[in-house]
């Protein structure tokens, strides 16, 4: 099995003014001469993750991250102004243009997936391939799975909990009640709401209990953007119109995809996947056993590993040559 490359630290941390008030934080590691790769993290709201870049050839990729707006180190923090799928596709257009970059492959986990998708069908010229990891297509069946009881069969207890902090709402009631508390006056509230919405999908998102992610979920300082940001977008159906990732999958079906998914992926269930990988054509489809929806994983860590040799090998390029 795989296991991800040494500690790969940026080369560079910087930062890109994007003319409304927002400052994007981002950075570059690895070949500064390799193949440029974007990495796209999730949430929405949960910002750059160190260990996402450990999954590339440091000797292979130009590994570009970045925090989307409100997240992580970007400016304002927690902002919700200007903050919707398109301002975030913008974003990264941006980003190329900032560092003189045509094109790219681009690696998304979970939100990631979503946005790395929407950038492709706004922009497929500037996009070599895709390596996505638990997909999610942002439908309402989707949105229902983790809010409206779905996941909530699989962890009764655990759902019991989350639905009982908002009186017991589910579905588009319970985002929007945590929504209400989340922007509050009251900072108590606020910081409990975060907890609660971030310890739910902490405990869905491995097939077994990883102390690192719920601690992570009981950290106030990444809590509080990513309960606030998802609640914001998930209130508003991800700021896109019903199935529209999947209807527009034939503008960018000629480009090299691979989807690697948990078979106990119980944030994003497995139909994710592979309803996408069924109307993309030049997709490839890992379904790991013994997993979940975390990168952090072996198992997925390994299928992401894989995937990103086998892209550049798809796109000609090996170390020697980067």
């Amino acid at each position: 099995m795989r296991v991800p490359f040494g500690d790969i630290r940026p080369n560079y941390e910087r930062t890109l003014e994007l003319g409304d008030g927002c400052i994007m934080a981002y950075s570059e590691s690895g070949n500064e001469k390799g193949l440029p790769l974007f990495i796209i993290h999730g949430g929405p709201g949960a910002g750059v993750s160190d260990y996402s870049r450990k999954l590339f050839n440091p000797e292979i990729y130009r590994i570009i991250q970045f925090d989307q707006r409100g997240c992580g180190k970007s400016v304002p923090h927690c902002t919700l102004e200007n903050n919707n799928s398109f301002t975030l596709v913008e974003d990264i257009k941006a980003l190329y243009q900032h560092l003189n970059i045509e094109q790219a492959v681009l690696y998304g986990g979970s939100w990631g997936v979503t946005l790395a998708l929407l950038f492709t069908q706004s922009y497929p010229g500037k996009v070599l391939g895709l390596i996505l990891r638990g997909s999610f297509l942002a439908r309402q069946q989707d949105m229902g799975w983790l809010y409206d009881g779905g996941a909530g069969r699989i962890f009764p207890d655990h759902w019991h909990k989350f639905t009982r902090f908002v009186g017991g709402k589910t579905g588009y009631a319970l985002i929007e009640a945590y929504h209400d508390k989340l922007t509050g006056g009251d900072e108590l509230h606020r910081m409990a709401a975060a907890k609660q919405w971030s310890i739910w999908e902490a405990q869905c998102a491995t097939l077994l209990p990883n102390p690192y992610i719920l601690q992570s979920a009981n950290d106030p300082k990444s809590a509080l953007p990513f309960a606030l940001i998802a609640t914001h977008f998930m209130k508003n159906n991800c700021f896109i119109e019903p199935n529209q990732i999947l209807q527009n999958m034939a503008d960018i079906e000629h480009l090299p995809g691979f989807i690697v998914h948990g078979r106990y992926d119980m944030v994003c269930p497995l139909d994710n996947a592979y309803d996408l990988y069924s109307v993309w054509q030049n997709s490839e489809l890992d379904i790991v056993r013994e997993a979940g929806h975390s990168d952090l994983e072996p198992g997925i860590a390994d299928a992401v590993i894989k995937a990103g040799s086998r892209m550049a090998q798809r796109l000609g390029i090996s170390p020697i040559q980067a």
